[in-house]
C-alpha cells in the first residue's frame, strides 16, 4: 500500500477489542518511530509513558474520570497506551544532553560545527522564552511526533486514538511528572478496533483539495 492509502486508512477508533494484544515486536517498531521524530532544532523536548499491564492501564485511566470518563473504556480495553510528554522548560542540562548525543551520533565535522549548533538552537529556545510560547513551541514539537505516531500505527496495521480529553493535572499527579520536570500532553491507544466500533465503518470526511491547498 501506498503512504495515502495508509493516510486514508487510518482513522480514530471508539472502541477496542480487549482480547486482542500487539505483539512486542510492533509495539518496538512504533517506540522507535517516535525516538526518531522530527523537531525543531532536534530539541527532541518529549518524554513517552508506555502502558501494556492492566496495572499501567488502570493509572493512565485515571486521567480519564469525571469529565473525561468517555475515554476510559479506550485505554482500559485497548492493548497498549502511550502519555505524550513534554518537558516543562528546555533546560540547559537537556541542552547539554543533546549536544553530546549528537557530538557521540558523529553529527559534527569539527568543533566549529559543535559550536554553530549549539548556538542555533540555544537561539531558538531564547527567541520562544523571550516571546513567552516556550511551553507552546515544545508541545507543537510533540505534536509532530503524535502524528509520527498515528501514520506509523496505521502502516502496521493498527487501530489508534489520540486523546486531548484527558486530566492532564490528575496524571501528572499519579506518574510524579512534575518532579520529573515534565507535563503530560496527549494520550494515544493502540489496538484492534471491536466489532461495536461505530466509527471503523463511516466514510472518511476531509475538506476537497481546492479548498485548503493555493498553488503558485
Amino acid at each position: 500500500m501506498s503512504l495515502v492509502s495508509f493516510a486514508r486508512k487510518r482513522y480514530t477508533t471508539k472502541a477496542y477489542d480487549a482480547s486482542r494484544q500487539v505483539d512486542q515486536a510492533t509495539v518496538e517498531q512504533l517506540l522507535e518511530l517516535l525516538r526518531l521524530s522530527p523537531s525543531s532544532v532536534n530539541s527532541q523536548p518529549w518524554h513517552f509513558v508506555v502502558a501494556s499491564s492492566a496495572e499501567g492501564k488502570a493509572r493512565l485511566a485515571k486521567g480519564t474520570q469525571g469529565a473525561f470518563a468517555y475515554n476510559q473504556p479506550k485505554v482500559l480495553d485497548a492493548s497498549h497506551v502511550i502519555l505524550i510528554c513534554t518537558q516543562r522548560d528546555m533546560s540547559d542540562t537537556h541542552l547539554a544532553v543533546l549536544l553530546g548525543q549528537e557530538s557521540a551520533d558523529g553529527r559534527f565535522r569539527d568543533e566549529a560545527a559543535r559550536i554553530t549548533q549549539q548556538n542555533t538552537r540555544n537561539s531558538y529556545v531564547n527567541l520562544h522564552r523571550e516571546l513567552g510560547d516556550i511551553s507552546h513551541w515544545m508541545e507543537k514539537q510533540a505534536y509532530l511526533a503524535l502524528g509520527s505516531l498515528l501514520l506509523g500505527a496505521a502502516s502496521l496495521g493498527l487501530d489508534a486514538t489520540p486523546m486531548e480529553g484527558i486530566d492532564r493535572e490528575a496524571l501528572d499527579a499519579e506518574l510524579g511528572l512534575a518532579e520529573r520536570g515534565l507535563s503530560s500532553l496527549v494520550m494515544v491507544s493502540l489496538g484492534y478496533h471491536s466489532d461495536g466500533d461505530f466509527n471503523a465503518a463511516l466514510p472518511k470526511s476531509r475538506l476537497p483539495a481546492e479548498r485548503v491547498f493555493t498553488r503558485l
